[in-house]
């Protein structure tokens, strides 16, 4: 299947995004021979920093074969923005659907036509605190068996020195760089033809995000936690927490009072 033109609104965004992406931050870009040349294809990156969306898309918009991003289906609404999203040919997704398949139809069909659909698959920037990629969403795995398209894992690095999870202001200096790597496609064949229960979805996202991590590891020349950060599993541990420090606290208050009462006596 022919991959589709560029077109005038992803070169117009480029012309405004490159110019100062080249300025503020050096490139260290490897992996680009995996990018598949023609047909759909879905690509797996991880999420550190609210600039590094920008930095990848020049990334994979020097391949020839730009990504198209989800987003909330409200932001294709209206004005200028939701022109630019439907004129780069950005990804709605309608999460008000019931059915789970449905609210990813247009990332599916997207890859049907031949185009390349980008997953952040955390969903979020990364909450771990030495920034590894945290436990992914189903999603993308949702759309890599129903297409059985290839899935190419991509780790980045860099964006995040610039501009940290949840900062407001930039580090500008000393100048960063953005260093990414792509890896091979991730072999899931033997997901196909399932059931799509949670737990084979669920087992097929742990899959794509280790090779994520793999990636993340030999860019930044550490090893990545044996678990990933998990944020329902860090509220659920909150939670805990903040109810045993609710029940030390009301029997230190009982004690307390016992005492008082004693001594009152």
């Amino acid at each position: 299947m022919p991959r589709r033109r560029i077109g005038f609104w992803y070169r117009f965004a480029a012309v405004l995004c490159k110019p100062p992406l080249v300025v503020l931050i050096k490139r260290d870009w490897r992996g680009m021979e995996h990018i598949p040349a023609e047909g759909g294809f879905i690509t797996v990156v991880n999420h550190n920093s609210h600039v590094d969306p920008f930095a990848y898309a020049h990334y994979q918009y020097n391949t020839g074969r730009v990504p198209r991003f989800l987003a909330k289906s409200g932001l294709f609404k209206k004005g200028f923005v939701g022109a630019a999203m439907r004129g780069t040919g950005q990804i709605p997704v309608y999460r008000e659907s019931t059915d789970a398949l449905s609210a990813f139809r247009a990332a599916i069909d997207a890859v049907e036509r031949g185009e390349c659909v980008a997953f952040y698959p955390e969903g979020t920037l990364t909450r771990d605190p030495n920034g590894w990629p945290m436990t992914g969403k189903t999603g993308a795995a949702r759309v890599a068996l129903q297409t059985k398209c290839p899935v190419v894992p991509v780790a980045q690095w860099g964006a995040n020195e610039l501009l940290p999870p949840y900062a407001k202001k930039p580090h500008l200096f000393p100048r960063k760089t953005h260093r990414v790597l792509a890896g091979p496609p991730v072999d899931l064949s033997h997901f196909y033809d399932r059931e799509m229960t949670p737990e084979l979805l669920k087992e097929a996202t742990e899959v794509l995000m280790a090779a994520v991590t793999r990636l993340l590891e030999e860019i930044r020349g550490e090893r990545a936690p044996e678990t990933p950060y998990d944020p329902r599993r860090e509220r659920i541990e909150q939670r805990r927490r903040t109810q045993a420090q609710a029940g030390r606290d009301r029997e230190r208050f009982e004690v307390q009072s016992g005492e008082e009462q004693e001594t009152g006596s």
